[in-house]
């Protein structure tokens, strides 16, 4: 066998086995790595690479030796899922360097971290002033959590006395102007109302390159043309402008009537439509 060829064939090869070897260790392998994982990742793609370019070397012994390396991982990873002690020592714990508003200068050392690497991971957390942060911890795989204070963490409803609301998951209906069934059926749709909504906004399904229905209920489309405007709906806004419209009519009846009860009457059912708007909002608003 020519040389060009038999690297070839140890090129789709190894390309296989690391590629099963990977979808058996799971997605972790694919996400940021511990020490142990770095390290044998660099071990096994250099006797991957050497096997491959080294025609002299057997294929079978780089093969046993990626997979014993393989193998260890996988059973680190059975210990660590029963052992915290033992998850610990091999992938590392975190490490708190801001506490209480004020940075840890010898957690930071320990880690081997500079003032200018800690600012950068806080940056990437939109976070550009240090005096916002209450709480941060170094992750073992070197991402940062941190916990801004509460001046600065974001407004939720829980916060303007508002009820929460409940979302259910985006479901892609139609990709590539094809209609993705199991995905209607999911959000309680069916293709006659699907077919309606898009003839509300002047489009064929072969047109669409995207569509989703949102938590509301809602369909929202992106085309394959970008020149053509899609229509903002408008029934949901218009709704929620009839009831704003309803709740301003009842309080001018009661500023207008001279009758006491009529005017309680009024004002009672103003503020429930009022109540009724603040619960409806969220469903109603584009």
């Amino acid at each position: 066998m020519p040389d060009w060829l038999d690297v070839a064939v140890r090129v789709i090869l190894f390309l296989i086995v690391l590629f099963l070897l990977t979808k058996l260790l799971g997605k972790k392998q694919l996400s940021e790595l511990s020490f142990l994982e770095y390290v044998s990742g660099i071990t096994i793609g250099s006797i991957a690479a050497e096997v491959i370019i080294n025609t002299d070397n057997k294929i079978w012994h780089g093969i046993i030796g990626i997979c014993v390396f393989s193998l260890i991982i996988y059973l680190v990873e059975i210990f660590s899922v029963h052992s915290k002690q033992f998850r610990d020592f091999v992938e590392g714990s975190g490490t708190v360097i801001i506490k209480d508003g004020k940075v840890l200068e010898e957690n930071l050392k320990k880690e081997h971290y500079t003032t200018d690497e800690l600012l950068q991971l806080l940056r990437g957390k939109d976070i550009f002033d240090l005096s916002e942060v209450e709480y941060a911890v170094l992750e073992a795989k070197g991402s940062l959590s941190a916990l801004p204070k509460k001046d600065f963490r974001p407004i939720t409803r829980k916060d303007l006395g508002l009820a929460s609301v409940n979302e259910k998951e985006t479901q892609t209906v139609i990709m590539d102007g094809e209609i993705l069934k199991e995905s209607l059926t999911a959000t309680g749709k069916n293709l006659e109302w699907l077919k309606t909504e898009l003839d509300k906004k002047n489009i064929t399904i072969e047109n669409v390159f995207l569509g989703q229905i949102d938590t509301y209920g809602a369909l929202t489309v992106d085309l394959f043309d970008d020149k053509i405007q899609v229509p903002e709906p408008i029934e949901r806004p218009l709704m929620l402008a009839q009831l704003k419209k309803c709740q301003a009519d009842l309080e001018l009846f009661a500023l207008a009537t001279a009758s006491e009860k009529a005017k309680r009457l009024y004002a009672k059912n103003a503020t429930k439509i009022e109540d009724s708007i603040q619960k409806l909002t969220p469903f109603l608003k584009n």
